[in-house]
């Protein structure tokens, strides 16, 4: 998971994320990590459209998006 997270970081990708928040309901966000420490990651969370703070605990699973391809 932590691979991810760093790849969103150095390539400005988005990815989604699979979240339990504080009153421990599981949201699926789309984020652009924009900074990792220890506990946290800090994302700009296109669900908020604003950056974020999500705690690395409570990221239950995360992955890639897939590009559609367009005609």
């Amino acid at each position: 998971m932590t691979v991810l997270l760093h790849k969103s970081l150095d390539k400005k990708e988005k990815i989604m994320i699979y979240y339990m928040d504080q009153d421990n309901k599981v949201t699926q966000r789309i984020i652009r990590v924009v900074g990792i420490d220890n506990k946290k990651v800090l994302a700009y969370c296109y669900y908020r459209k604003q950056v974020r703070s999500f705690k690395l605990d409570n990221i239950l699973s995360c992955g890639e998006i897939k590009r559609s391809m367009g005609a």
